[in-house]
């Protein structure tokens, strides 16, 4: 999930970048700013940061099993020529 502090962050240095004359309500200005990041991140294909930490577990636990499995074809594979 996004961080909605860095959003407001964000949306006030945004809002801070527009020069004075320019600036119609700063509140309503950095409103603008977080509901158009929220949006534009919204239709990002982006996964949660759970979600990710349990595809990484599962991606190290294959390759664990993996190089288990590498070994043992390499002892297979060393007894058979030795035979």
């Amino acid at each position: 999930m996004i961080d909605l502090n860095h959003l407001d962050d964000l949306a006030r240095r945004l809002s801070d970048m527009v020069p004075p004359g320019l600036r119609q309500s700063r509140e309503e200005l950095q409103a603008t700013f977080k509901t158009a990041l929220q949006a534009g991140l919204g239709k990002l294909d982006l996964v949660t940061r759970e979600e990710f930490d349990v595809q990484r577990a599962v991606l190290l636990r294959t390759r664990e099993k993996l190089e288990a499995l590498e070994a043992t074809v390499r002892e297979l594979e060393r007894q058979g020529t030795t035979d």
